[in-house]
């Protein structure tokens, strides 16, 4: 009951050979680079990607467009707002000057009427002694 065909290990090497040839000719028919629709798949995917990118670096300009105007706004609003600043600051020194020298020309005109206001009551006092 033996095999009447005898394999030997060379035989089964160049069925091996054989068989691994055979899938690599099959990959290599079915390889994308052999389809001629491949090459037209291909440049549309290429032109969509280099679509996308343009849209996306449209976006970007878009978005760092927008954050100057932002930055620039902000600069604009603290220019405004340290120009109020000092405004007020020029106003309160300003009134803070104009109370100062209101001071300065009442007090001898409070002086006098204090003196005037002393000298009355003396005289009167003395209007009370002599009569």
């Amino acid at each position: 009951m033996s095999d009447s065909r005898q394999i030997d290990f060379a035989d089964r090497l160049s069925t091996a050979a054989k068989a691994k040839q055979a899938l690599l000719e099959k990959a290599r028919a079915k390889d994308p680079a052999n389809d001629p629709e491949f090459a037209l798949r291909q440049a549309e995917r290429i032109a969509a990607s280099q679509a996308r990118e343009a849209r996306e670096a449209e976006r970007r300009a878009a978005k760092q467009a927008e954050r100057e105007r932002e930055a620039a706004a902000k600069a604009a609003e603290k220019a405004a707002a340290a120009e109020a600043l000092a405004a007020k600051q020029a106003a309160d020194a300003a009134a803070a000057e104009a109370e100062r020298i209101e001071r300065e020309v009442r007090a001898p005109l409070n002086e006098a009427l204090a003196k005037l206001a002393r000298d009355a009551r003396y005289a009167a006092r003395k209007a009370r002694k002599k009569g």
